[in-house]
């Protein structure tokens, strides 16, 4: 018996199966767990190892979780990896990125439709032709989750890397070339901001057959500020974690109505 615990624990999260609800909000900060957990009912911690700290409570009677995943694909892989191990099948990502359209505003949330493959951890789960799309009933709950929560918001394609300098200070970086190019691609190609997990998600999601979505916090937005425009730069994530807990609820009771 200690043995067969012993397997099921997975080595990174360090939870088991039966300790996560099928429903988990994914933010990277550790230290937004708990926050985040102040809005299920009867939350308690689960696990605390490296960068993932969980959280289960109960949101609508249903049993949800939370678990951070730290920064960029790799770990976030990880994390959902091993939490569909546990039972878990539908994601919502929450956290904050810059924006890159000159309409979107520090402040605005934006709600992932797709992200542009620009990081490494996906290519070892798909070619490079695969898309990484999130799944359109997540898309669906969180554009709704910001219209009753009356946040201004975006839907739209996303751009994920790897070195988050690389795209602050991509004229220091040996391959500014293309760097600076391919910005300006997905800049005309109407990309609403840059962040660093939903590529990432969004695959790993597809090839293990769960359902992942994501929305952003934008904090500011480089673009507008080359541009002149008024750019306000906003760190308060509540707003995110709002749209995204209430996007849960109504997926929540959508899967009810199918059951």
């Amino acid at each position: 018996m200690q043995k067969h615990l012993e397997q099921e624990l997975q080595y990174h999260l360090q939870i088991r199966p039966g300790d996560v609800g099928r429903y988990v909000i994914l933010p990277g900060d550790p230290k937004r767990c708990a926050r985040i957990a102040e809005h299920f009912d009867d939350a308690h911690l689960v696990a605390d190892s490296r960068e993932f700290v969980t959280y289960t409570g109960f949101l609508n009677g249903e049993k949800v979780s939370v678990t951070s995943t730290g920064i960029g694909g790799p770990s976030a892989s990880i994390a959902m990896q091993e939490l569909v191990r546990c039972g878990a099948d539908t994601f919502l990502r929450v956290g904050t990125c810059g924006g890159m359209d000159l309409d979107v505003k520090g402040g605005d949330i934006v709600v992932a439709t797709g992200a542009i493959r620009m990081e490494g951890t996906s290519k070892e789960y798909a070619p490079i032709e695969y898309p990484a799309i999130a799944d359109i009933e997540v898309i669906n709950a969180l554009i709704r989750a910001a219209k009753k929560c009356g946040y201004p918001y975006h839907a739209g394609v996303v751009q994920c890397k790897d070195s988050f300098y690389g795209q602050h200070e991509p004229e220091k970086m040996p391959v500014s070339y293309e760097l600076q190019n391919k910005w300006e691609a997905w800049k005309r190609m109407g990309c609403l901001a840059s962040e660093m997990e939903s590529a990432a998600l969004f695959v790993v999601a597809d090839y293990l057959r769960v359902r992942c979505g994501s929305d952003f916090l934008v904090v500011h937005n480089q673009e507008r500020d080359q541009a002149g425009l008024d750019n306000p730069v906003v760190y308060e994530t509540e707003a995110a974690i709002e749209v995204a807990v209430e996007a849960l609820k109504i997926l929540i009771e959508e899967d009810k109505k199918c059951c």
